[in-house]
């Protein structure tokens, strides 16, 4: 249903300069003041600045989904590496490796910095396969890896018709992030936790256009064409997509396999996740066999790796951003519209409305509120333009509501 990269992590041996240093102390100052995140704009890139730093950085920028967050340091002479970014799964999923490379690049154009290829410093990939997997059962016991490798295993529970105490295992992990981590579970299950919906239109997306970008509709091993995927519970057994995913941290990525570039990461990153595929397996039980290390790959992992075996390069699902986007802008609207009549509903409990005269409550509470923006429109403007700075990755460009 998708192979892609989920997430990537790197640093830059360089510090910005006085101008853009000026620039984002004084922006600084204003979200410090105001406590909040401020909108801010260089070159032809926007960001919303946060109102402080972390982590031995100065300042943290977020360049929204379809960008990446920056972590810039105040420039020291004697700390080379003052700039760190990293993308997430939205910009990697729909736009690849190389988009993110060439973001990188035209950003740190946008900020004056000049660096060589050597000071590039990679510190963390993580590339997933996302399979659609109904008849899957996960047993954290078929998971095969190198004994050295720690696993940890994660329960969760569904309320069943009999107690509700029936379990069943949604993931399962072996390894740790900083090194080599390869983790198998139930995307479905995480998409609809987090409120990730965008998911949804990748997964239809790869549906509509087939396998190997094919005209032919998706086609399951046992002949059957399935319908759009959605978090509808009544979909759910027709629905369950299980996400392989393999995480590579900076101790595997530099100290062992000599990968810190550009370069290095493009040649060797795919030869990386097929050693973690033949390290780390899952496996199908043999029950003639108690060698565990004999059993055969899973038709699942035999599924991941042949995916794995492509390019890695320039993979991304080919999904339209804009789309996604209104479904955020329009969960942000729900969100809000919600909490605004949970507000109003208790002003009328403590005013004395009763049920019946709920919608005159709520038209008394608009004349007050509308009352209060014509008695001081100047705060109302600068609340509508700070909300407008906050969602602007989200909200429509222009135009009113239609």
């Amino acid at each position: 249903m998708h192979r892609g990269f989920d997430t990537l992590a790197l640093s830059i041996q360089a510090n910005i300069g006085p101008k853009l240093f000026e620039y984002l102390e004084a922006q600084k100052a204003i979200a410090e003041e105001e406590q909040k995140d401020v909108l801010i704009s260089y070159g032809s890139a926007e960001f919303l600045l946060k109102p402080y730093g972390g982590k031995g950085y100065r300042f943290l920028l977020d360049g929204g989904p379809e960008g990446a967050s920056w972590s810039i340091k105040k420039p020291n002479a004697r700390d080379k590496w003052g700039i760190r970014l990293s993308f997430g799964s939205f910009f990697l999923s729909l736009h690849g490796l190389g988009a993110a490379k060439a973001h990188c690049e035209r950003v740190l154009d946008y900020f004056g910095v000049r660096y060589g290829p050597e000071d590039v410093s990679i510190s963390r990939a993580d590339f997933c396969v996302d399979v659609l997997a109904n008849d899957l059962t996960l047993d954290p016991n078929n998971l095969i890896a190198h004994s050295a490798a720690r696993r940890r295993d994660n329960i969760t529970y569904e309320d069943v018709a009999v107690h509700g105490k029936s379990g069943w295992v949604s993931s399962v992990t072996s390894g740790s992030v900083s090194n080599r981590q390869v983790i198998i579970y139930n995307k479905r299950s995480e998409v609809i936790a987090h409120g990730k919906r965008h998911w949804w239109d990748i997964w239809n997306h790869t549906l509509r256009r087939g396998v190997g970008n094919t005209n032919a509709p998706y086609t399951l091993h046992n002949g059957h064409v399935p319908g759009p995927l959605s978090p509808d519970k009544e979909q759910a057994a027709q629905n369950q997509i299980w996400r392989v995913e393999f995480r590579a941290g900076k101790d595997l990525l530099k100290d062992r396999w000599g990968i810190r570039t550009w370069e290095q990461f493009f040649n060797q990153f795919g030869d990386l996740c097929r050693s973690s595929g033949e390290l780390v397996r899952y496996a199908e039980p043999d029950p003639n066999d108690g060698n565990r290390a004999r059993w055969p790959n899973h038709p699942l992992w035999d599924v991941v790796c042949a995916e794995m075996n492509d390019d890695l390069i320039e993979m991304r699902s080919g999904a339209d951003p804009n789309p996604m986007k209104e479904v955020q802008r329009e969960e942000h609207i729900a969100s809000l519209l919600k909490q605004v009549t949970g507000t109003c509903i208790t002003m009328a409990a403590l005013e004395g409305w009763e049920h019946e005269e709920l919608p005159v409550a709520f038209t008394s509470f608009a004349e007050r509120m509308t009352e209060a923006v014509n008695d001081n429109p100047e705060r109302a403007a600068k609340q509508l333009q700070d909300a407008k700075d906050r969602y602007v990755f989200v909200r429509r460009p222009e135009g009113p509501p239609t």
